[in-house]
């Protein structure tokens, strides 16, 4: 595809959060740079990776903020909610403290970015065992639909499993969302264009999971 075809200059500002230990910081690297690291180290604040992907021929760079999920850092972290387009919310499905964690997420969520802003369910560390899990992916794709979340989806930051996915999607959700501003800025944008191709970029190293 030549750099002609191409439009540019589209950026969508995404925040990670959820409770402290589970998966934020592997997820967001698995994604930006197609590595799992087993060493945990806490975020402590906030990490940053960012990567482009190709929407409707339209280059579109996600910047992307994983939070800690520990209270004394949340004066910190509330500060990179403003101007967040979307924002995936993230539990461990074999820990149900976290998934029941995620209205205060939500609520968290709304009060820093605005009611308007797009959410997306994520249950994470879908690579143990069955025996293991503590959610099932019903109750939580009722809670998502319930909750009139944006979208719902199990991934693994240690396989990779549906982590490219999470991102395709919800990059997708908020290209309908903003459609209208992107047109704007961009006329030669075809609405009706299908597909989305991601394309890897460099993205800054991080350490561990939280």
């Amino acid at each position: 595809m030549s750099a002609q075809e191409i439009q540019s200059s589209i950026q969508f500002k995404l925040l990670i959060i959820g409770s402290s230990g589970v998966g934020k910081s592997c997820f967001l690297l698995q994604f930006t740079e197609g590595v799992f690291k087993q060493d945990h180290i806490v975020t402590i604040g906030v990490e940053y990776g960012a990567k482009n992907i190709t929407i409707n021929n339209t280059l579109v760079k996600l910047q992307i903020w994983d939070t800690a999920g520990q209270e004394e850092y949340r004066s910190i972290t509330r500060t990179f909610y403003r101007n967040a387009h979307g924002i995936i919310i993230m539990y461990d499905i074999t820990n149900l403290e976290t998934f029941e964690d995620i209205d205060s997420w939500i609520n968290e969520a709304k009060q820093n970015a605005g009611p308007d802003v797009s959410l997306f369910l994520v249950g994470n560390v879908l690579d143990l065992s069955p025996e293991e899990r503590e959610v099932d992916t019903d109750i939580a794709e009722k809670y998502a639909a319930e909750n009139k979340l944006d979208g719902f989806m199990e991934t693994s930051a240690k396989t990779a499993e549906n982590v490219t996915e999470v991102f395709t999607k919800f990059g997708e959700i908020l290209y309908k969302k903003h459609r209208s501003e992107i047109t704007a800025l961009n006329p030669e944008v075809r609405p009706n264009d299908p597909g989305v191709i991601i394309r890897p970029t460099d993205a800054k190293k991080k350490k561990g999971c939280c």
